[in-house]
């Protein structure tokens, strides 16, 4: 009996800990967008939020730097903007444009991501996405006549 119940314990924070990692998109400064060109050193395609590293720069032959981009979960990329596991990879040379953090760190929720090789782009709005029932959004209503 007790075995089952540290059992049960055991899983519901595991069941929990994805929770834990999820937060508000406040941090991010939805005012202002700046761009950065670079090189994706890393994709992390995992729930609750996809994450892009790319060393990069904000101005041209400025010291390039480690800059963490972040946007809503694997699904809701999928669902509303039509990327795959495979749109960026590591290596790529892009161009990002994002909302940085307020509290001035190299990061920011990504709004768009070109791959310089192509020229194709990619979209996120991590604030419209977060939404609850994205997918189940119903029409507005027309007026009364």
């Amino acid at each position: 009996m007790k075995e089952r119940i540290a059992f049960l314990a055991l899983l519901g924070v595991a069941a929990a800990y994805p929770a834990a990692a999820h937060h508000s998109t406040t941090m991010f400064d939805h005012a202002k967008v700046v761009s950065i060109a670079g090189t994706v050193k890393e994709v992390h395609w995992t729930n609750p939020h996809v994450a892009i590293f790319v060393y990069g720069s904000l101005a041209a032959g400025g010291e390039p730097t480690l800059w963490l981009m972040e946007m809503t979960s694997p699904g809701n990329l999928v669902r509303a903007g039509g990327w795959s596991r495979t749109s960026v990879k590591p290596g790529d040379k892009v161009t990002v444009d994002f909302s940085p953090l307020r509290d001035g760190k190299k990061g920011g929720a990504l709004k768009r991501i070109t791959l310089l090789e192509t020229g194709k782009f990619y979209t996120a709005d991590i604030r419209a996405q977060e939404r609850a029932n994205l997918e189940e959004e119903t029409p507005a209503k027309p007026a009364a006549k």
